[in-house]
């Protein structure tokens, strides 16, 4: 079957991986420590944002305002690496076949990741770094999620049109990075919820996708499957 598809770009936490429970205990700790109170609430407005967005709001939680922003997120950067080299690393459901059968088929692919290089690289001496053509961190460009420019990057890095690619993630911010940078995107969602809209397709789970779907969602940007 021919098909106009060049590249799939994985996002990481919630989507390849099942991180966002460890990130979940380390905002809850940090939090608890600065003596404020983290909801799944705050978690899920947290969700696939950049480090110095969670940062703020964890001290804004906790009410104090005698530590930086920065300060506060290089603590969540070295606890969460702590608990990824710790802790055993789960594939999300459907993801590890999914990305298996990608590259079997010749299809570069890509991980691309809103957090930064330290996290990203214990999530992949866990999984294979050799699983991806390419990968890149969140601290690694101008602009990171919901700007498309992490995307833009990973398609520049392997030659390919980003409208001939397929972006996979989970949350909102990602799914807005990746129609930002013209890419068909396949949402699925993992703690929050992304909503439907024309530029997107949703599905309940990676189990539910292989690729030659991946290739409809090219040739067919609006096809839509039930999630």
């Amino acid at each position: 079957m021919s098909s106009a598809l060049q590249a799939v770009f994985f996002d990481m936490d919630g989507t390849l991986v099942s991180s966002e429970e460890l990130w979940f205990e380390s905002e809850l700790a940090i939090c608890s420590e600065l003596g404020g109170v983290w909801t799944e609430a705050d978690q899920e407005a947290a969700l696939g944002g950049q480090l110095t967005t969670t940062a703020a709001m964890l001290l804004a939680r906790a009410g104090r305002d005698d530590m930086g922003v920065d300060e506060v997120a290089q603590w969540m950067l070295t606890d969460m690496e702590r608990r990824l080299r710790t802790s055993p690393v789960h594939w999300m459901p459907g993801a590890r076949e999914l990305l298996e059968s990608v590259r079997a088929a010749g299809v570069p692919c890509a991980l691309v990741t809103a957090s930064y290089r330290s996290l990203a690289d214990a999530v992949l001496d866990a999984v294979g770094h050799d699983r991806f053509d390419t990968t890149v961190a969140g601290d690694e460009v101008p602009n990171m999620k919901p700007a498309p420019d992490a995307y833009l990057e990973a398609a520049r890095r392997l030659g390919v049109d980003p409208r001939g690619c397929v972006v996979i993630e989970d949350s909102p911010t990602g799914v807005r990075a990746g129609e930002a940078a013209g890419c068909a995107v396949l949402a699925v969602p993992s703690l929050g919820s992304v909503e439907p809209a024309p530029t997107r397709t949703l599905v309940g789970s990676l189990e539910q996708v292989d690729l030659d779907f991946l290739r409809g969602l090219v040739d067919a940007p609006l096809r839509q499957a039930s999630a």
